[in-house]
């Protein structure tokens, strides 16, 4: 049995998105549709919360200085104090649509997906923010775009589109981007749904289950290994962090939930499951 601790109050109504970097006083997360960032300071234990915007839906640290955020319709860079903002042009111009979820691939490039706010079956993307400020569509035909991560090696990606109850693979490279996808992971309805995810050092996929009340670390090949159970029903994402990467932050949502029959509900949580997981990849681009 892996123990789970609850580190904060229910801080979140939609908790998502947690980031490690080490030149950051803590772990970083978003209060996705407050437009807030959160972050947890190691050492107090304060919560300090940034507001960036309409919708928050994810951050990643750039390589030097600075942090890239996206927002509701695009993305945007800041600085570490999230004293300046500047959004780049906006991606599209239907209210009903909103960035989700994302992360950076080995070479630097920052992707993050789309999905509309009625969650209306494939009215979002999966788009990427290249080196030198332009965007490409990766996918298209997605619902709850959400979760992306590398295998250490840098040339498989795992991404879940929500409602399909899987997280797929991709074969990966810098010049082709993804291609080849296919089913690694298929999660039961009874489980949850997949949500944010990441991999540890070993290669294994470690999935939020909306819905489950659990984080499941699978192998590559979609064998269950591990379960991480919390008290609370919306389990939204999950990352590696601490000096050595061996605490497994959790993100939580209190969305349409009773504070009565799930009080910790927008609370973040820790574990330590025994293994360590990899160096957050930063935004390397020059604009």
């Amino acid at each position: 049995m892996i123990s789970v601790e609850q580190l904060t109050a229910p801080v979140a109504e939609h908790g998502e998105g947690p980031v490690w970097c080490d030149r950051w006083p803590g772990l970083r997360w978003v209060d996705m549709l407050a437009g807030d960032v959160l972050e947890l300071d190691s050492g107090t234990g304060e919560v300090r919360r940034f507001p960036v915007g309409t919708v928050a839906a994810a951050l990643r640290p750039r390589a030097e200085t600075g942090v890239v955020l996206a927002l509701e319709r695009g993305f945007a860079l800041a600085d570490d104090e999230f004293e300046r903002i500047t959004p780049l042009p906006e991606l599209w111009s239907d209210p009903g649509i909103r960035m989700n979820d994302g992360g950076c691939d080995p070479q630097g490039r920052f992707h993050c997906g789309s999905m509309a706010y009625a969650e209306t079956p494939g009215a979002g993307a999966l788009y990427r923010l290249n080196l030198d400020g332009s965007v490409d569509v990766e996918l298209t035909d997605v619902t709850i775009s959400n979760g992306l991560a590398w295998s250490p090696d840098g040339t498989t990606a795992y991404y879940a589109d929500t409602p399909t109850h899987r997280v797929d693979a991709f074969d990966y490279s810098p010049e082709s981007g993804l291609s080849h996808r296919r089913t690694a992971i298929r999660v039961p309805a009874e489980h949850g749904s997949p949500d944010g995810l990441t991999v540890d050092a070993e290669g294994a996929v470690w999935v939020a289950l909306w819905g489950g009340s659990a984080v499941h670390r699978y192998s590559p090949d979609g064998n269950l290994l591990d379960i991480v159970h919390l008290p609370v029903s919306q389990v939204t994402a999950c990352t590696f962090g601490g000096p050595t990467r061996t605490d497994l932050y959790i993100t939580t949502s209190r969305q349409g939930i009773d504070p009565a029959t799930q009080p910790a509900a927008g609370a973040l949580f820790r574990a330590s499951p025994g293994v360590t997981g990899r160096p957050t990849l930063p935004y390397r681009g020059a604009i």
